[in-house]
């Protein structure tokens, strides 16, 4: 197991999760990320850029370096392979995985990591959608977008859920709006922000905050495919 501190690999995975791989993630975007105060950022990124884990440029951001995206990138399969054998093989409901993966990350050695991966079958998702890393750090990317960008008569297969918000995610079980689920936009009111989407013949209405958070990609492009 890595020596780094759970300090150090929650701002890796914070870091990672704001796109630090591709681009510069600025201090006031990892202080929202993590709930913490914008000085404390500023230390702990100084703390990175010695360990050699980012380029950092102060008045700027920060970018994970090719170290700091491998060591992000195994956090982040702990974690999701975590949730998955809590909700696959304890049971748990999709909704109280988060925060019991949080805690337990951290205490993985690689051996336990190995076996989890092995008895789950090497999965490549987590229960919310998200990809696992391979145990190499490999990471494969989706070109998906918000289900609010969706407009009339778009058919989209939810991706991915966001998963720290217990209730919304229950919310979003209760009305079949997790992954793997087809959805077809309607219509969208505008004035109202109110989307009705058909989510297996049942006809939901909600707003794009009720829609934040879910992520999907279209499975047509040609409006005139026959409903």
């Amino acid at each position: 197991m890595s020596d780094m501190s759970h300090a150090v690999q929650d701002y890796l995975k914070a870091i990672h999760g704001l796109g630090g791989s591709d681009r510069v993630v600025f201090p006031n975007e990892i202080a929202t990320w993590l709930d913490v105060k914008a000085p404390s950022v500023t230390g702990m990124l100084k703390r990175l850029a010695e360990a050699g884990l980012i380029t950092y440029t102060p008045g700027t951001g920060a970018r994970l370096s090719e170290k700091g995206v491998t060591e992000a990138r195994r956090v982040i399969r702990r974690h999701r392979l975590v949730e998955l054998f809590l909700t696959r093989v304890l049971g748990l409901d999709w909704s109280e995985v988060d925060a019991e993966a949080e805690a337990l990350e951290h205490a993985i050695s690689p051996r336990l990591e190995e076996a989890i991966a092995a008895h789950l079958g090497e999965p490549l998702e987590d229960p919310h959608g998200h990809l696992i890393p391979s145990a190499t750090g490999e990471l494969r990317h989706r070109d998906l977008s918000p289900l609010s960008e969706f407009r009339d008569g778009d058919r989209v297969v939810i991706r991915e859920a966001q998963d720290d918000n217990p209730a919304r995610l229950r919310h979003w079980q209760e009305l079949g709006l997790i992954p793997g689920s087809v959805v077809h936009i309607q219509s969208y009111q505008p004035l109202d922000d109110l989307f009705e989407v058909d989510v297996s013949g049942r006809l939901v209405r909600l707003g794009s905050e009720g829609l934040s958070g879910l992520r999907g990609e279209q499975l047509f492009t040609d409006r005139s495919t026959p409903t």
